[in-house]
């Protein structure tokens, strides 16, 4: 591949670019998926390792990444991971981060300026940071030609009407601040809530539960099927046990419910399950087994 950190698949009339942002050992398994059990691991160690979870360690394995399609003429992004220069006083690893999003989108093939559409699955900080970027001290969008396309429930939520997600933490507000309220201020925003169709290949629906408006993405072209499922998994052990949730799901009830609803459609339409944070592939296929499920196979790239 061109490089480990973009990876391409084609879906029927679809393109899309996988670009990782940052990728490494994140906290303990159960940490992350605090309601899985230790068993759970061990007897699937065979293929989380070492892409998911490293044994020795029991540390969890995160990708940040966002997902770059190319469908009817228009350049889509996928979330847009934690951003540079953003404080996040709660957050060691990404408090006034300096990464290469923007030079491994270039190696995509993707200026700033080309991209017409960005969709946050959620407003999580990293999911929004680089929906804007520093200009001489001012937050403006990275993507000026885009519409940034919000969970309204979300932004209602972690906005300032409802005091930055109740004001039960600061960051709520840093990310709303430096991330959202910009693209707001030049007029980008398109807030949308229970569906909304972007083209005839691909639409976003709401799965509340992980936040208020969390949202997956379908993609349906020429009987190739995805979904972009954004938070509701944060390791593939959710997939064998949908009703575990990660520890960052504000209302557990309703998180499992549209897991095991996304997951239950992805099984019957075989549609390729494409969450924010796996490692490895990235993306993977999911059958019934029994009363549960079982994965399929991962996501193949080409060798461009």
């Amino acid at each position: 591949m061109e490089n480990e950190s973009v990876q391409r698949i084609v879906l029927g009339d679809v393109e899309v670019t996988r670009v990782v942002e940052w990728q490494e050992a994140f906290a303990p398994a159960r940490g992350i998926v605090p309601e899985s059990d230790a068993a759970l691991w061990k007897d699937n160690e065979d293929w989380l390792a070492p892409d998911h979870w490293d044994p020795e360690t029991d540390m969890a394995t995160v990708a940040l990444q966002t997902w770059v399609l190319r469908s009817g003429g228009r350049t889509v992004l996928v979330d847009t991971g934690v951003g540079n220069d953003r404080e996040r006083p709660g957050s060691p690893r990404f408090h006034h981060w300096k990464g290469d999003f923007l030079e491994k989108l270039a190696l995509a093939g993707i200026r700033p300026q080309d991209v017409d559409i960005v969709v946050n699955t959620h407003i999580h900080g990293d999911h929004v940071g680089w929906n804007t970027m520093d200009a001489e001290g001012e937050w403006v969008p990275t993507f000026p030609n885009a519409q940034y396309l919000i969970p309204a429930a979300d932004d209602f939520h972690f906005g300032p009407d409802n005091s930055y997600g109740g004001g039960l933490r600061e960051v709520d507000r840093l990310i709303y601040e430096d991330s959202v309220a910009p693209v707001h201020r030049a007029g980008q925003a398109v807030l949308w809530d229970g569906s909304h169709r972007i083209d005839e290949h691909l639409t976003l629906e709401s799965a509340p539960g992980h936040t208020p408006g969390s949202a997956v993405l379908r993609l349906s072209s020429r009987g190739d099927r995805a979904v972009f499922v954004g938070d509701l998994l944060h390791s593939p052990v959710q997939i064998l046990t949908p009703s575990c949730n990660s520890c960052f799901c504000l209302d557990a009830e309703r998180a499992v419910a549209s897991r095991r609803r996304i997951i239950e459609r992805a099984a019957a339409e075989r549609e390729l399950i494409v969450p924010a944070h796996f490692g490895g592939a990235g993306a993977v296929e999911v059958r019934r087994e029994g009363a549960g499920f079982a994965l399929g196979r991962w996501a193949a790239y080409d060798a461009r």
